[in-house]
């Protein structure tokens, strides 16, 4: 009798779009970026919120995220996996491998919302941008999600631990912070051992919200507080808008 074929199942990971090339989200690297879809925390200042949604409208097929990489081997060093919360995907840590044995480093952009899958993750990265929302505290006023801060806490100390090249980020905003609460998390931050560190200045492109889009956090990173937050760490720097 013949023998039924088999098929090997799609790849249980949502790509809602593709950066082909930058030179910024992977320190030292040309790289592409991998926006993967959906997202636990609802952050008002999100400036991806197409990506929030756990199902998108135009997802890309694995097989034409890979067949794109392939063509790219040996033009780029590196391949980001940022979102939305690329740890939501069940299928992340197949999508690493199969990327990783192209020959591409590996970069996760991360807010930590799932400690157990980074943990599982950190042996195969090659860099994590990990972003910190506030005070550990604090993080359900900007997540509006309970208990979001012990999971972020987390996950930072893991990824503190596992030795992987990473960067710390905050993006700052007059509706979340104050200059007292940027002190605090730094020093929070400096208590965990973090050594490198980043403010951002918040952006209003691609920000839903518009009451959050009327602020500008320029006057919170004055001289005065990143000075005070800069002497905390090895490596700091505050990207403006």
């Amino acid at each position: 009798m013949p023998v039924a074929p088999t098929h090997t199942p799609l790849l249980n990971i949502q790509i809602g779009g593709i950066t082909p090339l930058t030179s910024t989200d992977f320190p030292g690297c040309l790289a592409a970026v991998l926006f993967c879809q959906g997202c636990p925390w609802r952050c008002g200042y999100c400036h991806n919120p197409h990506l929030i949604p756990r199902h998108g409208n135009n997802p890309l097929e694995w097989p034409a995220v890979i067949s794109f990489l392939r063509r790219r081997s040996g033009l780029l060093d590196a391949v980001v996996f940022s979102g939305g919360e690329p740890t939501l995907q069940d299928g992340l840590k197949q999508a690493i491998a199969e990327v990783r044995a192209l020959g591409f480093k590996i970069g996760l952009h991360t807010g930590g919302s799932y400690p157990a899958r980074l943990a599982g993750l950190l042996p195969l990265l090659s860099w994590v941008g990990m972003d910190i929302k506030a005070p550990f505290t604090d993080y359900g006023k900007v997540t509006g999600t309970p208990a979001s801060g012990e999971k972020a806490r987390e996950s930072a100390l893991l990824l503190l631990a596992s030795g992987v090249p990473y960067e710390f980020r905050t993006t700052v905003h007059p509706l979340y912070h104050t200059p007292d609460s940027l002190l605090q998390l730094a020093e929070e931050l400096q208590q965990l051992g973090a050594k490198r560190y980043l403010l951002q200045e918040f952006r209003s492109r691609g920000c839903a919200d518009e009451t959050v889009n009327l602020h500008s956090a320029r006057e919170l990173l004055d001289d005065a507080v990143c000075g005070r937050i800069g002497a905390m760490f090895e490596n700091f720097s505050v990207r403006r808008a």
